[in-house]
């Protein structure tokens, strides 16, 4: 009886999700139900807690990163400005949150913050250089600005990456993960996005066996710097046969329908 209920329940919750994103396709006003998730949590309280010395590498990272995440923020900002497309204004929140965890870091460490208050001005020159190229790159049309989107989240999955392996900083390293999840969880947006207009996108930066892994994978929240390896491990791990697994099967394929659907009207969950 229980597993009749349970059964009952998840179609339920199931109908629900389907018609409010149907609501929010239609255009029908009220908060994004997926705000909240767009976003990776950075930090448990490793972050308030760990503390160790950094070397100048863990510190120039630090410096970086804040910046190239406000790099993303501004990016979309400006995109947003210029197409009025959801997406852009969703991720970019997320972004505001992933560089302001990286400046609770710079804070933690009394470090001096680069970053400026200002859209589109960086005390990095090299990523001052940078913004204006993407901005110019994603100005001809809204798939040219989908396009730098994906493109600016492959640069900083690589960036995480190489920063990730120059420290052994608890909190520096699980936030960097997060970080990375998070980037992930937006190149599947972008690029969804890009297929609602018929095009397919080609990875610029990252390996094409990674980004089949990244965007073939369920979008990660970041919980404690999962990352994509223990997700695919988990749907690996799935086995076949019985009641319960097969509610679980067809609840994982709704949830990657609703996601892929989610992802199409510019809000990724």
């Amino acid at each position: 009886m229980r597993k009749m209920w349970f059964g009952i329940g998840l179609m339920a919750l199931l109908i629900g999700m389907s018609l409010g994103a149907v609501s929010a396709y239609m255009g029908t006003p009220g908060p994004n139900p997926y705000a909240s998730q767009t976003t990776a949590p950075m930090a448990n309280s490793t972050l308030d807690t760990y503390y160790s010395d950094l070397t100048q590498e863990e510190i120039d990272g630090l410096l970086y990163m804040r910046e190239e995440e406000k790099l993303a923020r501004d990016v979309y900002l400006t995109f947003y400005e210029m197409y009025g497309l959801q997406i852009f204004y969703n991720i970019a929140q997320s972004e505001q949150t992933h560089t302001d965890t990286v400046l609770a870091l710079i804070e933690k460490y009394n470090l001096t913050d680069p970053a400026s208050d200002e859209i589109g001005v960086f005390t990095n020159p090299d990523l001052q250089a940078l913004y204006d190229q993407l901005i110019e790159m994603g100005s001809g049309s809204v798939v040219d600005a989908l396009k730098v989107g994906a493109l600016i989240e492959e640069t900083d999955i690589v960036d995480l990456q190489e920063r990730i392996a120059q420290t052994d900083n608890d909190d520096i390293r699980q936030v960097y993960e997060n970080l990375m999840a998070g980037s992930e969880n937006h190149l599947r947006a972008f690029t969804s996005q890009l297929e609602a207009y018929g095009v397919t996108y080609e990875p610029q930066v990252v390996g094409d066996d990674y980004y089949q892994s990244v965007i073939g994978t369920a979008a990660s929240h970041g919980h404690g710097g999962r990352g994509m390896a223990a997700a695919r491990g988990q749907a690996g791990g799935m086995q076949e046969g019985g009641i319960m697994a097969g509610i679980t099967n067809t609840f994982r394929h709704a949830w990657a329908w609703m996601n892929g659907l989610a992802q199409r009207i510019g809000m990724p969950i």
